[in-house]
């Protein structure tokens, strides 16, 4: 078990971990597909997205806005349709109404409590801004790929965060849903991780690609870690 009282500082992933971006996701691409005549289970949508992103986000950096077009272009490639503007924007544009998780916010307001909180998230600044507004809280530093010019699992965007936190390794904890993106880049540099494994109950691929590494922490939702880290 953790021990929570020689943290002094949470780094967060942001979407899959505080907002619930599988919702998000297929919310646009469903209808989306169907509207081409597509007809994808959730499970293959969300497994075709990660392997789109990921591919997307190699080599020389450019921004997530973009790299949520070319997923929707790819999309159209994969299935026989050229989708239009608004189309190939429609996932950036509706990021500003993705929902944080039920848990998320009460959980934030008892973590800021006793923690600085961070964010980590592969992301624009600008769209982060959207999501901010439903987080409820103030972050203490907000890094994003925007800012690191690179993408999670890069070692980078870690010691962009290290650096700017300032503080001993020891003394941050990173919370992250995705094992791929955070979980094994985390522990390479010496982080101690909470895996929020909030599909725990559930069969199928998510949104993120599968990858093995043991977090130091396991819980199904930022509720349980709010408690954990406080216990009475």
């Amino acid at each position: 078990m953790i021990e929570f009282h020689q943290y002094k500082a949470l780094t967060f992933d942001c979407y899959g971990t505080l907002i619930d971006w599988e919702n998000g996701i297929l919310g646009v691409l469903k209808p989306l597909l169907l509207a081409h005549n597509t007809n994808l289970n959730d499970a293959q949508i969300l497994e075709l997205f990660a392997e789109l992103e990921a591919d997307m986000e190699k080599g020389e950096y450019i921004k997530y806005r973009e790299v949520l077009k070319r997923v929707v272009q790819k999309f159209g490639e994969q299935f026989g349709f050229e989708p239009t503007t608004d189309e190939l924007n429609s996932l950036a544009d509706s990021m500003q109404h993705w929902l944080p998780f039920p848990d998320t916010v009460e959980a934030l307001k008892t973590l800021t409590s006793k923690f600085k909180l961070v964010i980590l998230s592969n992301v624009d600044d600008d769209l982060f801004a959207f999501s901010a507004k439903h987080l409820e809280v103030e972050f203490d530093q907000i890094i994003t790929a925007e800012q690191a010019k690179s993408y999670k699992p890069s070692l980078n965007n870690f010691r962009v965060a290290i650096e700017r936190i300032d503080l001993p390794i020891e003394q941050i904890l990173h919370v992250a849903a995705s094992v791929y993106h955070d979980i094994v880049t985390a522990k390479s540099l010496g982080l101690s991780t909470v895996w929020v494994n909030r599909r725990a109950d559930q069969k199928g691929v998510n949104s993120t690609r599968s990858s093995l590494s043991k977090s130091d922490l396991e819980v199904p939702d930022l509720k349980t870690l709010a408690a954990l880290s406080s216990p009475k």
